[in-house]
């Protein structure tokens, strides 16, 4: 089944890829992989959330929004690479949660990234990843999400 098939089967509309808030571009194309830079929890151009998860923040939100910041990657991805049908899988999930210095979910947060990943790809969205608690995120966003794709 097609990416964008499988999308559609998910009831899931990839957003327009997010502009990028400094001197970046979303993704790059090179040897194979789509590169994307970090892609915040923009929703309809804004964050619908700032703030450290375990204060400002629920882990179940920061799950939500890690959720969108995969979905943002996959529209910077597919723009980059051409369309859809090139992508062919998900090789690294790199996740960043800004937390509470108590908080130390960050896995669980950034399973909202790799869940979504896996719903779309099944097995070619198996992947390696990183789940990073950091002080403070751009914007004062609570997740930031970056991913290396596979072309097809």
């Amino acid at each position: 089944m097609s990416v964008a098939a499988r999308l559609s089967e998910l009831g899931i509309q990839l957003p327009d890829v997010a502009a990028p808030v400094a001197a970046y571009v979303p993704a790059v194309v090179h040897g194979g992989l789509i590169y994307t830079s970090g892609q915040l929890p923009f929703a309809a151009g804004a964050l619908p959330a700032t703030g450290k998860v375990g204060v400002e923040v629920t882990a179940e939100g920061a799950k939500a929004y890690a959720r969108t910041c995969a979905l943002n990657a996959l529209a910077a991805a597919a723009a980059a690479a051409g369309g859809l049908e090139k992508i062919g899988g998900v090789l690294r999930v790199g996740g960043f949660v800004a937390s509470d210095p108590a908080f130390t979910g960050q896995p669980g947060v950034i399973n909202g990234a790799s869940d979504v990943l896996g719903e779309i790809f099944g097995d070619a969205g198996v992947h390696a990843r990183a789940a990073v608690g950091v002080a403070v995120l751009p914007l004062d966003s609570p997740v930031e999400v970056e991913v290396t794709f596979i072309l097809a």
